[in-house]
């Protein structure tokens, strides 16, 4: 111990005399750098992550939504076997599949002659629902996807959509974010430079 603490203290002497020696010929010294803090914040970080771990997880998966439930029943049980309730075990998965849906319009024939479709207001009006437009604007805004990106990854889920309707979809009613855009543009340019 005592043989540590002695090279440690000749250490910092002998980088005490090279800061002398750099001074004394007119040379720049070694910068003074204080420590950077990161070390207690790992420290603290990793502290509390012990803490949190220590406390039951059957709280967070209670706010779980189950989507599908299944029975697993045991391979095989004798005879007297009593039913004693479930034991949970849950698993979590992503599902990314098309959906798509076809709308069968009914054609009728009046008497005058005058054919007669169903509403295709009724039937959602539009080729592409809001969940697919949430999905293109969250990955080309959040993502950063670009839209040839994301025609060649709607098109391997198995979407039919060009590039066109991608571009629509991003760019459709989006009248009240042009207009913010304008007013915090027309109000920056109002601003006079401070003298």
């Amino acid at each position: 111990m005592q043989a540590l603490e002695r090279v440690a203290r000749l250490e910092k002497e002998n980088a005490e005399l090279r800061d002398e020696i750099a001074r004394l010929k007119g040379l720049k010294g070694r910068p003074k750098l204080k420590p950077s803090g990161m070390e207690k914040a790992v420290e603290a970080a990793s502290a509390k992550g012990s803490a949190k771990r220590k406390g039951r997880r059957g709280a967070k998966r209670s706010k779980l939504t189950v989507s599908e439930t299944r029975i697993v029943k045991p391979d095989s049980l004798p005879e007297g076997s009593r039913f004693k309730g479930y034991e949970d075990f849950i698993v979590q998965d992503l599902v990314i599949a098309p959906w798509t849906v076809r709308y069968r319009r009914e054609r009728w024939q009046l008497p005058s002659g005058e054919t007669v479709v169903g509403c295709a207001a009724k039937a959602g009006g539009k080729p592409f629902r809001a969940n697919l437009k949430r999905f293109v604007l969250s990955q080309y805004h959040q993502g950063q996807v670009t839209v040839p990106r994301l025609n060649a990854l709607l098109a391997d889920l198995g979407l039919d959509i060009s590039k066109r309707q991608i571009v629509r979809l991003l760019s459709a009613k989006q009248d009240a974010f042009l207009a913010e855009a304008t007013e915090v543009l027309a109000r920056g340019t109002c601003l006079r430079p401070l003298d």
